[in-house]
C-alpha cells in the first residue's frame, strides 16, 4: 500500500536527515518504526504527508508512492485526498472548537453532507467517550479524549493509510492500552494501513505486523514484529531488558554501541 523507496531528506539545504530509508507498509496490515528522539521518526511520517516544505525540508533522492503512484512530489491536501492522513504528536485539537466541529473539520475532503454524519456515528461507535463530549470545547477534554478526537478526525476523511506520531506521549497507562486496542479494531476492521511511529517499543511491536528500528536517519534493523519481540538488542536497548530478564538503566548503556550484528 505505501511504500518508501531509499528515502533522502535534507534541512534548509544542508542538514542531511534521512539518509536512505526504505519501508514497506502492506495494506491491512500495522507497521511501527521505532526509534529514540532525533532519530528522524517524525521526519519519515512528514515525508509521507507531505508536510516537510513548511518546515524547508525537502526529499532530494528516492520516492514515496502510495498503491504504486508516486506522491512525494505532491502537495500535502492532494495526499489526503489521496487517502494518507497524519495524525501530530502532541494531540493537537483545534481547542476552541467543540469535538464534533473538530470531527467536522477533518471531513474537509468529503464534499457529501450524508457521508460526513454517517462518518461521524462510525467515528462515534468507536469512540464514545466523544459522543457525550460532541458539545464540549475540546481544550477542555482530558489528554486521553484529545487523543481519542484527533485519531477520530483523521476517520472523517476516510483514509486508506493512517500514520500514527507517538499516540501514547503522555497517556496514563491505561488509556495508552485503550487507545492501541482501538487501534486494532480500526485495522481489523476498517483493514486500515497504519503505520505507528512509537517509542513505547514493547506495546507497538505487541500490536503490529511488522517493524523497523529507525537510527541517525537509517533504516538498522526490520524484522515481523514477534521476531523483534525476542531480538536481544530490541530487548535492551529498547524494553530495558538484559538477556537474563534483569532490568537495566540507561545510565549503564550510555556508551550506546551497537554489537556488529545491529548494523548486519
Amino acid at each position: 500500500m505505501l511504500t518508501l523507496n531509499n528515502v533522502e531528506v535534507i534541512y534548509d539545504g544542508v542538514i542531511l536527515v534521512l539518509k536512505g530509508v526504505s519501508i514497506v507498509c502492506p495494506e491491512g496490515k500495522i507497521t511501527t518504526l521505532l526509534g529514540a528522539n532525533g532519530a528522524g521518526k517524525t521526519t519519515t511520517l512528514k515525508a509521507i504527508s507531505g508536510l516537510l516544505r513548511s518546515e524547508r525540508g525537502d526529499i532530494t533522492k528516492g520516492s514515496v508512492e502510495l498503491a504504486g503512484t508516486r506522491i512525494d512530489h505532491m502537495r500535502p491536501h492532494q495526499i489526503v485526498q489521496r487517502g494518507v492522513v497524519q495524525v501530530f504528536e502532541g494531540r493537537r485539537v483545534f481547542e476552541h472548537l467543540t469535538a464534533e466541529e473538530n470531527l467536522i473539520a477533518g471531513a474537509h475532503t468529503v464534499p457529501d453532507r450524508k457521508r460526513i454524519t454517517e462518518r461521524m456515528e462510525r467515528v462515534y461507535q468507536y469512540f464514545p467517550r466523544l459522543k457525550e463530549r460532541r458539545y464540549q470545547q475540546s481544550g477542555y477534554l482530558s489528554g486521553g479524549e484529545q487523543q481519542m478526537l484527533v485519531i477520530g478526525r483523521a476517520l472523517m476523511s476516510e483514509p486508506r493509510v493512517i500514520l500514527l506520531d507517538e499516540p501514547s506521549l503522555g497517556l496514563a497507562p491505561m488509556l495508552v492500552e485503550e487507545i492501541f486496542q482501538i487501534v486494532q479494531r480500526l485495522n481489523r476492521e476498517q483493514k486500515l494501513t497504519v503505520l505507528l511511529v512509537e517509542q513505547n517499543a514493547a506495546l507497538a511491536l505487541t500490536i503490529a505486523d511488522h517493524g523497523y528500528v529507525m537510527e541517525n536517519g537509517r533504516i538498522v534493523l526490520e524484522g515481523a514484529a514477534s521476531a523483534l519481540r525476542e531480538n536481544a538488542d530490541i530487548k535492551e536497548f529498547y524494553l530495558g531488558l538484559t538477556e537474563v530478564g534483569a532490568r537495566k538503566s540507561y545510565r549503564d548503556v550510555k556508551h550506546y554501541k551497537r554489537r556488529k550484528r545491529w548494523l548486519n
